[in-house]
């Protein structure tokens, strides 16, 4: 494929928009195909921040970084302007510490991060240690800010946190991402259970229930909501006010601000939660799934909307 002077420009702004740049199927968030997600994973354990580019979204991108860096395949790593190679040169470069060392994770101590924990919240974790056989508090915050709290063995490599005289302890991946994280319990319509707040955490796309979803329309806190399902599908049930999200719809999508709120629903939230992540990923904050799509639209909001 030969590339056009527009096409090389937008590449060429693509890989310098940030230090680490990574050409994928699908998003950071939900990669499309195994070889991008175990980049995703390996760069999830060694840095913190970087951009993904999704190539399903964009055929003329997808072609045309082949051609850019004479490389066949997809995923593609892209370090400080510099190709760096596909899945199994990543995944080599990880093993013998060279990626760790390209990206400046590899020397110095991790800093042991500052972190909040509540009196709810310790008196929470007072209670469960009486079961946890003197192991310390554990505590993990994944490359997607997934968290995990659970009570488990000392390691060599461990970051300790000190909460007040409250101690957590931390990998180092994880340590450098919990800086500034408060860990509360709290009492909920579900039950009890633990809320983290962490300032460096990424926007996500939302679940909102229908009830809710209709109180945040009708208070305009929702601005936007998008039926990505079939035309076929319409003609037998709709939402009123829904848009569909046609090519009229995704280019009015395009020339939104990326802080308006905005929703989209499907028949049960598959189809839908697949379309907030991309645009999510399009660098849209503030976007809602409506769980249980239609269909729960129909059950607890509007019983005149058709079910099938």
């Amino acid at each position: 494929m030969d590339l056009s002077e527009s096409l090389r420009k937008r590449l060429d702004e693509l890989i310098q928009s940030d230090r680490v740049v990574l050409f994928m199927k699908g998003t950071r968030r939900m990669p499309q195909c195994g070889f991008s997600n175990s980049v995703v994973q390996i760069l999830d354990g060694i840095v913190d921040a970087y951009t993904t580019v999704d190539v399903l979204a964009d055929q003329e991108i997808r072609e045309g970084i082949k051609a850019y860096s004479s490389w066949p395949t997809i995923p593609q790593l892209y370090i400080a302007g510099e190709f760096v190679g596909g899945a199994d040169i990543v995944r080599e470069m990880a093993e013998n510490g060279e990626l760790a060392q390209k990206l400046g994770t590899s020397t110095g101590e991790t800093k042991a991060p500052t972190i909040t924990v509540t009196e709810a919240a310790r008196k929470a974790f007072t209670e469960a240690s009486a079961e946890a056989g003197g192991d310390p508090l554990r505590f993990e915050v994944s490359g997607r800010f997934e968290y995990g709290l659970y009570f488990g063995p000392r390691t060599p490599d461990d970051v300790e946190a000190n909460a007040d005289g409250f101690v957590l302890l931390l990998d180092r991946a994880s340590a450098r991402r919990a800086d500034g994280v408060t860990i509360d319990f709290v009492e909920g319509p579900e039950g009890a259970g633990f809320k983290i707040e962490n300032p460096h955490e990424p926007p996500k796309v939302k679940p909102i229930s229908a009830r809710k979803l209709k109180e945040m329309l009708d208070a305009g806190e929702v601005r936007e909501l998008f039926d990505v399902r079939t035309d076929a599908e319409r003609q037998i049930a709709r939402i009123e006010g829904a848009r569909p999200l046609d090519a009229a719809a995704q280019a009015h999508l395009d020339g939104l601000p990326k802080d308006t709120p905005i929703a989209f629903h499907c028949h049960h939230g598959v189809r839908s939660r697949s379309a907030a992540e991309h645009y999510l990923g399009k660098g849209f904050k503030k976007i809602y799934n409506l769980e249980g799509g239609i269909d729960a639209w129909s059950a607890s909001v509007d019983p005149k909307v058709p079910r099938y």
